[in-house]
């Protein structure tokens, strides 16, 4: 009974039409030469919705019907009316022309003559008419003739640029990229004036059909390199791509890994200098966020303003970060290593003021430690959820709170809590959000090594990780370039930040094709 059930279920009857609405397929057909008939047609295929805008009128003063279809909020009203249905009356009364008898030759005469408007094509294909319909342009359809007239009539409301939120800095350029694909393609023309910048253009997602752009610098970077991104982005087979992190997760290369393999970032100066270097840039439409490709364990280390600050005050940024980064990691389990198994690596007197502490604390370190950073964790979680002034308040004074009053019941030790902030602190220097994260997550694994087997288990982590690095890749390209493989060129700018003068090739890992990017005066 159960199998005839779902057998009859099954084969509940839909239309062909509904069929291939539903595989988000638009009939491969040519439009017709009625207007009527293709109007009832875009609104079949749209089900009919309260924002589509059809105005029907004759041309001119001779009785040949012409229509104009858009979607409301997606197009710029005032420039439809003034661009298109004006110009199209006024034009043709004004310089008393004659308008045409065949169809065909008033399409000519509104495509080469009348219409001002800069993008504009010619279409007879219907998925193609829709699809650019959905994407704000204007579609006009005269009566006798299959061909239609699309006019780029985008004018979708937008956030403005602004100082981008995620990575702040204390000198540098203020802008930061928006929602508005065309808005970042010039936030980076603006930087990079060079002829060979290219922008390759594809489509992601069955049904969003969402634009993405593959940014680079032909004659800069590496061809296969170019390949291989659109390769992988030429794989994603999904409905739908929301964000830059649905591309990020389809084309890495190791998905168990926690270590970003691509850098997001909402800086034009970040991805210009990227270009520059002969890496690959991947911008998606409805997203601040654009994707660095390939890229390695410094580069993520990196800070833009690395750059605007000498060479000095650049170098010591960068070894505190590398610092901070051993800290984050590795600070409560050497603390759980040190205070369960080897105490006598400890010196005395402060042997004798831990062992002070932590008398009447009823969990050994290990638990001590879990307790206290899955609490920060919370903090922090909760900080990011919540509005921006309360997420604030909650994470200072929750963390105050909290440490004083777990120290105050002799729960943890005043130790554990010195611990933890240097750990929450170390965290908050890592200039990658999504890297700071990985760290968080091989923090808890280096913690239960260190319970287990002590120093001996934070070393064994560390090796551990050291081997996952070693074999990560970014786009086939090493993750832990120049460390190993060895490439003695690129640690001008690895740890130690040169002066500018020294830094003139580009990365060696990157096999760009023009490698020199700095030409002294005898350089030719």
């Amino acid at each position: 009974m159960m199998r005839k059930f779902f057998a009859h279920r099954n084969k509940k009857k839909t239309s062909p039409l509904m069929q291939r609405m539903q595989q988000s397929q638009i009939p491969d057909q040519e439009l017709s030469s009625s207007v009527k008939e293709n109007l009832e047609l875009f609104r079949t295929l749209l089900g009919n919705p309260n924002d589509l805008l059809i105005r029907s009128f004759l041309i001119g003063n001779s009785n040949h019907l012409c229509a104009v279809i858009a979607i409301d909020g997606l197009v710029d009203s005032a420039m439809l009316h003034t661009q298109v249905l004006g110009r199209i009356q006024l034009m043709l009364s004004i310089a008393e022309k004659t308008v045409p008898v065949e169809p065909d030759e008033i399409l000519s005469l509104l495509f080469d003559e009348v219409l001002s408007v800069v993008e504009i094509k010619k279409e007879t294909s219907l998925a193609a008419a829709v699809d650019c319909i959905l994407s704000g342009d204007t579609a006009l359809i005269v009566d006798g003739t299959s061909q239609i007239i699309l006019i780029d009539s985008k004018g979708w409301k937008s956030r403005a640029i602004e100082e981008p939120v995620s990575e702040g800095l204390v000198r540098g350029p203020r802008d930061g990229f928006t929602e508005n694909l065309r808005d970042n393609t010039v936030l980076i023309r603006r930087r990079v004036k060079d002829p060979n910048l290219r922008f390759e253009s594809m489509v992601v997602g069955k049904r969003s059909k969402t634009e993405l752009l593959v940014a680079y610098i032909e004659n800069i970077a590496d061809p296969d390199l170019v390949k291989e991104v659109q390769r992988r982005i030429a794989t994603i087979d999904v409905d739908e791509v929301e964000e830059s992190g649905f591309i990020e997760q389809w084309i890495e290369d190791d998905f168990l890994s926690p270590f970003p393999q691509s850098n997001n970032t909402e800086r034009p100066d970040k991805v210009s200098a990227a270009l520059f270097q002969g890496r690959v840039a991947i911008l998606l439409d409805g997203t601040p966020m654009v994707l660095i490709l390939p890229v390695t364990l410094g580069l993520l280390m990196h800070s833009p303003e690395d750059y605007y600050e000498r060479w000095i005050v650049g170098t010591l940024t960068r070894l505190l970060r590398y610092l901070a980064a051993f800290f984050a990691v590795f600070s409560p389990s050497l603390y759980i290593a040190l205070v369960t198994f080897h105490p006598g690596l400890i010196p005395s007197d402060l042997a004798f003021s831990i062992a002070a502490t932590r008398d009447g604390v009823p969990f050994p370190a290990f638990v001590e430690s879990i307790m206290m950073i899955t609490t920060m964790e919370l903090l922090q979680e909760a900080g990011l959820r919540l509005p921006k002034p309360i997420g604030q308040t909650v994470g200072i004074v929750g963390g105050l709170v909290i440490g004083d009053a777990a120290v105050s019941a002799g729960l943890v030790s005043p130790v554990m809590v010195i611990v933890v902030a240097l750990t929450a602190i170390s965290s908050f220097a890592i200039p990658a959000y999504h890297l700071a994260i990985a760290f968080r997550m091989i923090r808890f694994f280096a913690m239960f090594a260190a319970a287990i087997f002590g120093v001996y288990g934070v070393v064994l982590s560390l090796i551990a990780i050291l081997i996952h690095l070693s074999n990560l890749t970014s786009i086939g390209h090493p993750y832990l370039a120049p460390f190993a493989p060895h490439m003695s060129k690129d640690w001008k700018d690895l740890i130690l930040r040169a002066p500018v003068t020294f830094l003139k090739d580009r990365p060696e890992m990157l096999h760009a094709e023009d490698e020199i990017r700095m030409r002294t005066g005898d350089s030719k």
